[in-house]
């Protein structure tokens, strides 16, 4: 059974859309110079620690909608600067599994601290206690959205 098209937002849904992803976009470029992580190495250092198992390049290449080779030249420069090994896999001798080295996952948690402080310092430094806590409300809706 088909399921019917989904209605077309009505327009002001549509710029609400627009904005908010906008100031998403500009929120994470204006955080993107403190980054020592560029974005795909700590997506894929990200993907590892938040599941908490090992996974092949082809794994993770289609997790990020990626080709293989260019999976596999990140999981190179993540295993060159020590952040995640390649260990054979248990079943299948052509496979390597990718897994966070402590180093790994203490440079995705200092990123994520670099970025969550400035942006700390920056609700204190810009926005009133009433607009904090429609900052706060507004990030429950965000992952309600999710």
């Amino acid at each position: 059974m088909n399921d019917p098209a989904p209605e077309t937002p009505a327009p002001e849904t549509l710029d609400l859309a627009a904005d908010l992803r906008s100031a998403v976009g500009e929120l994470v470029r204006a955080l993107r110079p403190d980054d020592e992580l560029p974005q795909n190495q700590a997506a894929v250092l990200g993907l590892l620690v938040r599941d908490g198992r090992a996974r092949t390049v082809a794994d993770l290449a289609a997790h990020q909608r990626v080709r293989h080779q260019s999976m596999a030249r990140t999981v190179a420069l993540l295993v060159e600067a020590g952040l995640v090994v390649q260990q054979p896999h248990a079943t299948d001798g052509r496979k390597l599994l990718v897994t966070p080295t402590e180093a790994g996952r203490t440079a995705l948690y200092e990123q994520r601290a670099r970025r969550e402080a400035r942006i700390a310092a920056a609700i204190e430094a810009r926005l009133d206690t009433g607009e904090r806590e429609t900052l706060r409300a507004a990030v429950a809706l965000l992952r309600r959205l999710a």
